[in-house]
């Protein structure tokens, strides 16, 4: 993972579990299971589908998608510039020079 490596932000917990009962092949993948396929930690996915966490990394997105078998898009949206990032620690306030 790069420092500079985009984040994807989860659109759907209940979707990212419905689509784990019947992944693209038909068949049910427990959170192990998912993690392995995608190559990703089962913490990440756990945390996913718990709801703890939102955002994850561009490459794990795509992978777990990819091992879900259904597009990124249908899962995840790209967070940043035109999507907020969610952040629970303190803002940083931007200060316009007079000039």
């Amino acid at each position: 993972m790069s420092p500079s490596e985009p984040l994807y932000r989860l659109l759907n917990v209940d979707l990212l579990k419905t689509l784990m009962e019947r992944t693209g092949s038909g068949q049910k993948v427990t959170i192990r299971e998912l993690a392995a396929n995608a190559g990703c930690s089962s913490t990440t996915v756990g945390r996913l589908v718990s709801g703890e966490k939102e955002c994850i990394v561009s490459s794990n997105a795509h992978a777990i998608a990819t091992a879900i078998g259904v597009d990124v898009l249908i899962l995840f949206a790209p967070a940043g510039r035109s999507v907020p990032v969610p952040h629970r620690e303190a803002t940083v306030s931007v200060v316009r020079a007079a000039g």
